[in-house]
């Protein structure tokens, strides 16, 4: 959500850190030798998943791998624009 507010009032990071956070990204996928295109299919499954249960914006979701030292955590930021009564679509 926070970064949705920064988008709509024009707070922009520096070109260095963006750069520098895309090549964080790059490293952690090598590192957890995790091809693109099995993220991608980790993304449609999160997204179906997620998606019977809550009204989601995929457009603006976001699915990454963070390094935290000797292990890997899968982070993943999805806007939720509505809640389901009722579980399934």
């Amino acid at each position: 959500m926070l970064n949705a507010l920064m988008k709509i009032f024009g707070k922009k990071e520096p070109s260095g850190k963006v750069a520098r956070d895309r090549l964080k990204v790059v490293l952690i996928h090598d590192r957890a030798s995790v091809s693109p295109e099995v993220m991608e299919h980790l993304r449609r499954d999160i997204l179906d998943v997620v998606g019977r249960y809550l009204d989601i914006n995929p457009e603006e979701m976001d699915i990454s791998l963070a390094n935290d030292e000797d292990s890997v955590a899968l982070v993943a930021n999805i806007p939720v624009t509505n809640l389901r009564h009722g579980g399934k679509r």
